[in-house]
């Protein structure tokens, strides 16, 4: 994989699952920019990482909650950068409750995180990608999209919606050399999504036919993989140890 002269966008880069994406597309050549948004320090400390590997690289702070500071994040990215080629729409928000607990506030507020940002970031970054012939956009989505998870409705729900805009934008965008894709992962260490400590963890295990949590690096090189293939387009990886055939 080449990826040197191409420019990344990667929210949620702070820890977990954006962080080791962004790691692995510095290391294939990218030059990355890393939304994040309240842990700074290791966006910062990862932004300098990339820079000693010889790339460009910028920690870029935004609420994505709000959909102003959205639009800011990818127009800094535009206005620093000069280009954005690949799109990795990676954080996301995931309150446990129950379909009893959960309030019309705490489904807004998923719903405007989880999904918002991705439309919003793809809709100002596609016009760069198609002058150029070549883009990656690939949504971080989750298998609760599939079975409804354990986080509760408003989580899954939030998911499955980043597959119905997945579908709409891979079959504008494919005549233009832009893929759009998703993975789906399950069960990720790291990532803040789960609940419980060590002995729900391994009553967690139990149900992983591989027998084990996946890791940050298990997603991030599925999406590598993704970002380095032309052909594969409209598509959702699971990642999750096989527990969801699909």
């Amino acid at each position: 994989m080449d990826l040197y002269g191409k420019v990344a966008l990667v929210t949620g880069a702070s820890s977990g699952i954006g962080y080791a994406t962004a790691r692995r597309l510095a290391e294939e050549g990218a030059d990355v920019v890393i939304g994040y948004g309240r842990q700074a320090q290791p966006a910062q400390d990862l932004a300098n990482s990339i820079k000693q590997m010889g790339q460009r690289a910028m920690a870029v702070q935004a609420d994505l909650g709000d959909p102003d500071q959205v639009v800011k994040l990818a127009d800094t990215a535009l206005a620093e950068m000069g280009q954005v080629d690949i799109l990795i729409s990676n954080a996301g928000r995931g309150q446990q409750m129950s379909l009893e607990q959960l309030t019309q506030e705490e489904w807004d507020t998923t719903m405007n995180i989880n999904v918002r940002p991705a439309f919003l970031l793809s809709q100002r970054l596609v016009p760069g990608m198609r002058a150029r012939g070549w883009g990656r956009i690939i949504f971080v989505s989750s298998v609760a999209a599939f079975t409804g998870g354990i986080v509760g409705p408003h989580y899954a729900t939030s998911k499955a919606a980043l597959l119905g805009l997945t579908h709409s934008l891979a079959s504008s965008l494919a005549q233009y050399g832009i893929t759009v894709n998703t993975v789906a992962p399950a069960l990720i260490e790291q990532t803040g999504m789960l609940p419980g400590g060590p002995e729900a963890a391994q009553s967690l295990i139990a149900r992983i036919p591989v027998g084990r949590l996946g890791t940050p690096a298990d997603v991030a090189e599925s999406i590598l993989s993704l970002v380095d293939n032309s052909y594969i387009t409209n598509q959702t990886l699971l990642i999750d140890g096989g527990m969801y055939p699909h």
